[in-house]
């Protein structure tokens, strides 16, 4: 089996010292449905319950005028002389009536994911942050960094200052994507800036660390960059939205402890060598070549003869069907003889009518054409 291949290595001033393997968490397919599926729920589990009051809407003393004032007959507020008076109230039709189907605090909030998927979902993510085209489509300004995924010498978690931690992403080409989430923070549109949310901004690059020597305080100044211990990956960072290819920003140590994390390939002692993938990883995606493998087709069983189709006589009603001979109803035969006999008498009768018709306008016609001639009918 061909090695896997290599990434560089860059040091804090942008310059590619060595290269390491690519861990094979890269190689696993890229499941965009099962991130989004997994994000949605696991997002899901970050909400509060929340639910308008029991008595909203039915804090007035509203009462129907009831029949014969050529009114409909919900509650009115009562009293005179204010807007308020005489209007509807309690129902959900009306302005200030309750609300149509109000939130509980008692609904289903969390959702249960299973851990096989979210173990997928991440790797799935992971894999896809090592694809330029996914990482470009996602709105990353990635035209400047030398190589995806990028990796940094370790002595870049001992960074501890906000601008040593610029200027190496200002060394590995990473500053335009630094520079665009801090141009996109705005104020955010709806009520949100009321509870404690007031901007929005976008997502910048992800810096995935192995231990924390004061990395985390130099990163956590920039805006849009967040930090994650390699160790503690979530997919709502590796993937926010729901969408993968998220820029990825490692360190050596870290990118080099995947494979003990996720898994990778492993010889066994046979002689053939052969190696074995863990379950959530594939180094190969094409189904067609790999059924039609050498290996996998010396050992499926040898495709089996057509199946023989067995042909079942239709079951009929021998009381209706004629062409039995033995019939279970005893006066069915003779049913059948009378009724022919009756058709052929039928037929007969309507024979002779016609042709006594026929034989008297003969005679009808002949008696005319002789008329004619002799002179004596006018017509």
């Amino acid at each position: 089996m061909s090695a896997r291949p290599v990434v560089s290595v860059f040091s804090k001033e942008g310059v590619a010292q060595e290269s390491t393997t690519l861990p094979a968490v890269f190689t696993v397919p890229i499941r965009p449905d099962v991130v989004n599926f997994v994000h949605t729920n696991m997002a899901k589990n970050h909400r509060q319950p929340y639910a308008v009051s029991k008595r909203a809407g039915h804090q007035t003393s509203a009462e129907s005028w009831g029949t014969g004032r050529a009114v409909s007959r919900i509650p009115r507020v009562q009293g005179g002389g204010t807007q308020r008076a005489g209007q509807g109230a309690f129902g959900n039709m009306c302005r200030g009536g309750r609300m149509f189907s109000p939130t509980k605090i008692w609904r289903r909030w969390h959702r249960n994911v299973n851990v096989n998927q979210k173990r997928y979902a991440v790797a799935s993510a992971l894999a896809a942050t090592a694809v330029p085209a996914l990482v470009m489509a996602r709105g990353h300004r990635v035209e400047e960094v030398p190589e995806l995924p990028l990796v940094v010498d370790t002595s870049l978690e001992t960074c501890s200052k906000t601008a040593a931690a610029m200027a190496t992403l200002t060394a590995l080409g990473a500053a335009a994507e630094v520079e665009k989430a801090k141009d996109s923070k705005k104020i955010r549109a709806g009520k949100g800036k009321m509870r404690n949310r007031r901007y929005v901004m976008r997502r910048g690059p992800l810096v995935i660390y192995d231990k924390s020597e004061g990395i985390s305080r130099a990163f956590r100044n920039l805006p849009g960059v967040e930090t994650a211990c390699v160790d503690r990956l979530n997919l709502l960072t590796l993937a926010p939205g729901g969408h993968i290819g998220r820029f990825c920003v490692w360190t050596q140590a870290a990118f080099d402890k995947l494979d003990s994390i996720y898994g990778t390939y492993t010889e066994k002692s046979d002689v053939k060598s052969n190696f074995q993938l863990p379950r959530h990883c594939m180094t190969n995606t094409d189904l067609n070549r790999i059924i039609n493998s050498d290996e996998i087709q010396s050992v499926v069983n040898d495709p089996k003869p057509e199946a023989q189709v067995r042909r079942v006589a239709r079951k009929v009603n021998p009381l209706k069907n004629r062409g039995v001979m033995l019939s279970l109803n005893p006066h069915h035969d003779a049913r059948i003889a009378a009724q022919q006999a009756q058709q052929a008498s039928n037929k007969a009768g309507r024979k002779a009518v016609l042709k006594e018709r026929r034989g008297r306008k003969t005679a009808r016609r002949a008696f005319h054409a002789k008329a004619n001639l002799e002179g004596d009918v006018k017509f």
